[in-house]
């Protein structure tokens, strides 16, 4: 017995040293991962700050029955935020909040955002083009970043291809596995090693397959392209001019490491809206175009070619015929309905059918 305890301590010090240690240590990606992570902070400028306010017409929405599409069994939406640990729901119209529910949290609490981070990234790259800083989205990515410049099928991949998902890079998307590679690029201290290493399974702008990866590399290309850390180019760009309540953080997978563009960006509900706010006033802020329309008109034009599916680009997940959506691991949503000038940000523990409940929710007669 004297001698296991040792041998299971010098186990657990050089597993925590790899991915797939820290994998097992922390066990399955949740909601708080982002305090073990090395983080910075994204300032906010407190003599600028947006402030959505409380509408005279609360809804009340708990008491609502979902169908069976939603969930198997007959339930109420309160039941449904039990079912799937609903950590913070915020209905917002016409700039009013609807209905405000922290469910026994404060509004000043921090949630990590998973891959609705993605959009950002999206967002700052559509910023970067307008400034001329990214000269076009048809750009090879190689153009930006050197490991491949001897590879010709990587020199094919464009910043479009990676906005879109079709960059065609081989990567393991699988949360559960802990040797694929979203778990070593989620628990890696090493990302910039990790990509020297990726290969591609075909030719780029043919398929969509999700893939984190995509959006790391665009973040590599923002900070070749202006110079700065993608961190201080959103703090700069959309964290003060957006108005921005509280200072965010985001996570690096070491110290004076990589930026985890694809999941590392932690925010308030509240302003997670304020990034919807953005895309449903066409890049619009209060009077300062802060992305040029013709970028949104790109999220906000698409529409899914097939009844039911969703379609994705820069990005975004486009939902039916004219909703966007930012989407996280276990349930993390910015959800924009433009024909009701309406905005949900949904976080939590379970994704289950949460799209399809907001998008339910969005077309109800309630909303």
């Amino acid at each position: 017995m004297k001698l296991k305890i040792p041998v299971l301590v010098i186990f657990l010090l050089i597993m925590s040293s790899c991915h797939v240690g820290r994998f097992f240590i922390y066990n399955f990606a949740g909601v708080n991962d982002y305090k073990i992570f090395p983080q910075i902070t994204v300032h906010n400028d407190p003599s600028n700050v947006f402030r959505f306010i409380q509408s005279d017409q609360s809804i009340i929405i708990d008491t609502m029955h979902i169908s069976g599409d939603v969930s198997e069994k007959n339930m109420t939406v309160g039941e449904y935020h039990k079912q799937t640990k609903t950590t913070g729901l915020l209905i917002i119209r016409n700039d009013s909040i609807l209905y405000e529910n922290y469910f026994g949290k404060s509004e000043n609490q921090i949630y990590t955002s998973f891959s609705v981070s993605k959009s950002f990234v999206g967002a700052l790259v559509g910023i970067a083009l307008d400034e001329g800083k990214i000269l076009s989205d048809d750009d090879p990515m190689t153009n930006y970043i050197d490991y491949w410049n001897g590879d010709s099928e990587k020199k094919r991949i464009t910043i479009e291809h990676l906005l879109d998902m079709k960059s065609g890079i081989v990567y393991d998307e699988n949360y559960y596995n802990p040797f694929g590679d979203i778990g070593k690029f989620y628990y890696g201290r090493h990302l910039e090693r990790y990509l020297k290493k990726m290969d591609t399974s075909h030719e780029p702008g043919k398929d969509f397959e999700y893939a984190s990866v995509n959006t790391l590399l665009l973040s590599l290309i923002l900070e070749k392209a202006t110079g700065v850390p993608t961190a201080v180019y959103l703090e700069e760009k959309l964290w003060k001019p957006l108005g921005m309540e509280y200072n965010a953080t985001v996570n690096y997978d070491r110290k004076k490491g990589v930026f985890k563009a694809f999941t590392g960006l932690n925010a308030t509900l509240k302003d997670y809206a304020k990034f919807g706010r953005l895309y449903l006033h066409w890049g619009m802020w209060n009077g300062k175009q802060i992305i040029s329309k013709k970028w949104i008109e790109r999220v906000r034009n698409r529409r899914a070619s097939i009844q039911g599916k969703m379609a994705y680009t820069d990005q975004w997940w486009i939902v039916g015929q004219g909703d966007f959506c930012a989407i996280g691991f276990l349930g993390q949503y910015i959800y924009v309905h433009p024909a009701k000038n309406l905005i949900i940000v949904r976080t939590g523990e379970k994704s289950e059918k949460w799209p399809l409940l907001l998008q339910k929710l969005a077309n109800s007669n309630i909303l």
